[in-house]
């Protein structure tokens, strides 16, 4: 097992244990945020007074807001350490949280919605660093993997919970339970979270060395290459998540509290997926964990596109059996391609997740905006859209492999 590194903080056996279970709370605030409020949207409508395309922007507005924050949040926590943005990030989203719940109108939500997607990246984004901080090796992998195990499960609880809370309130009631969840995070952070970027490892607080920062990050060929395979891989996976009350309630015409047939076997299969890397990750290198992980979801992608040409595609479970492979597949990818990413500028770490997550949000934001209406005219739609997402990953990744080795002297 390898220890911690020297210069990080001396920790106890209970902390070091409990650090998974702090950092994955934190890193699905992100997921979390954007999956709850689905069941609401028929009683978010009605008193609004809104189409359900119109309160598409509920998801759009946060996620674009996310990514354009996600610049400065990690830049940010490489200036003045990890501590400060996770709290204060949790602290402006619970605020944002209880203004959403006092919305009278579509617009003041949006402007609730906005304000949370800007803070919600400080945990998120910058709970994936403290883990790169603080361990090596197999160490460190197993610990992104068990981080990637609640991440993922965040999706599939998210609808759940929402449809849950609805059925005991008002929709309001689904923003106050957000803020009263960030707000026990913040605690809990600041009772166990550990600062992992001491001042001798940081960067000076200027405008012009978070721009320098991201700048030197995108210089890097790999980056780009990396970021985009598990963007576009993962995007096949979100355009059912953004799509979900689409595809679950009007093309398999299930009901508000149905989310679940959708969310829980795609969601499960990510984290069976996660399980199997951390669990692999000492016997198979991060490069192949990642080609094996691709693979899968490439056969997912054509076993979905297949189903969705028979009568059988309209139908639960067979409607979900590919999307489902596809996230198996990401969850043997996803944990060990971020630390891959991570290790391309360990002085930038923060600035690489940070630009990483604006690339993967953004293309998401436009997935859930453009891509989901249009492909969800039918499930034959969403699957041939998500195929075609899953092989440019996969081609993205493979290019990246040709030119790792073309790289290495001979």
């Amino acid at each position: 097992m390898t220890p911690p590194r020297e210069s990080a903080p001396a920790l106890a056996p209970r902390v070091v244990a409990l650090i998974p279970l702090v950092l994955a709370l934190l890193s699905m605030i992100g997921p979390f945020s954007i999956d709850t409020p689905f069941p609401a949207f028929a009683e978010m409508g009605k008193a609004l007074e809104v189409s359900s395309t119109e309160l598409q922007l509920v998801v759009t507005a946060y996620m674009l807001a996310f990514a354009s924050m996600s610049l400065f949040h990690g830049p940010l926590s490489d200036a003045i350490g990890r501590r400060p943005v996770i709290l204060g990030s949790l602290a402006v989203y619970a605020a944002a949280s209880v203004a959403c719940a006092f919305a009278p109108s579509l617009g003041w939500l949006l402007v609730g919605r906005i304000a949370q997607g800007l803070a919600a990246g400080g945990s998120t984004i910058v709970s994936r660093t403290v883990i790169r901080d603080l361990f090596d090796g197999p160490r460190a992998q197993r610990m992104m993997s068990q981080v990637a195990v609640i991440f993922g499960v965040a999706p599939a609880i998210a609808p759940i919970i929402g449809g849950l809370l609805i059925q005991v309130g008002p929709w309001q009631t689904v923003f106050w339970f957000m803020a009263v969840l960030a707000l026990l995070l913040a605690v809990v952070s600041a009772v166990m979270l550990p600062e992992s970027h001491p001042p001798e490892r940081r960067v000076p607080l200027r405008v012009g060395e978070i721009f320098r920062g991201l700048a030197e990050v995108l210089r890097v060929p790999a980056f780009h290459r990396m970021t985009w395979a598990a963007t576009l891989v993962f995007g096949a996976q979100f355009l059912y998540i953004g799509g979900a009350s689409i595809f679950v309630v009007d093309l398999l015409g299930e009901g508000e509290l149905d989310f679940w047939k959708l969310f829980v076997p795609m969601i499960g299969a990510m984290v069976v997926g996660s399980l199997a890397s951390g669990r692999f990750g000492r016997t198979f290198t991060s490069a192949q964990l990642i080609t094996l992980g691709y693979a899968v979801s490439t056969l997912g992608a054509v076993i979905g596109v297949v189903v969705a040409l028979t009568p059988a595609g309209s139908v639960l479970p067979w409607a979900v059996v590919g999307i489902s492979f596809v996230a198996f597949g990401n969850g043997l990818a996803f944990p060990n391609i971020q630390m891959l990413m991570l290790d391309l500028l360990p002085g930038r770490r923060g600035a690489v997740m940070s630009a990483s997550t604006f690339v993967t949000l953004v293309f998401n934001a436009v997935s859930a905006a453009v891509v989901a209406p249009y492909a969800g005219g039918s499930v034959l739609g969403f699957a041939v859209a998500a195929a075609a997402s899953v092989v440019l990953g996969w081609g993205c990744w493979q290019w990246h492999r040709v030119a790792t080795r073309r790289a290495v002297p001979a």
